[in-house]
């Protein structure tokens, strides 16, 4: 069976009045908590930091996310997709 994710075509970010955002092109959730999420995108790992975050919809199988709270940035690494740190250096680059 095929994965619907491969089917998945670019990458774009919603985002209303810094409080609600979907973002599209996403692959897998990372991490999340109510000041961070981290996701691993099309185009790489994406951190967005905030102030009472919550992901309200995910649905990988379309690879969208929805977000709300106060967000106050979207940050992205060189880090590649699907590229997995062994010490988890990438982690500790975005605290």
């Amino acid at each position: 069976m095929e994965d619907v994710r491969n089917n998945v075509k670019g990458h774009k970010i919603t985002l209303t009045n810094r409080k609600a955002g979907i973002i599209t092109g996403v692959n897998a959730v990372v991490s999340f908590d109510t000041n961070e999420i981290l996701l691993e995108t099309e185009l790489g790992i994406l951190l967005i930091k905030g102030a009472e975050l919550n992901v309200t919809r995910l649905t990988l199988e379309k690879g969208e996310v929805e977000v709300d709270g106060h967000i106050d940035s979207l940050t992205y690494s060189d880090m590649k997709p699907g590229l997995r740190d062994e010490n988890g250096l990438f982690m500790r680059l975005f605290k």
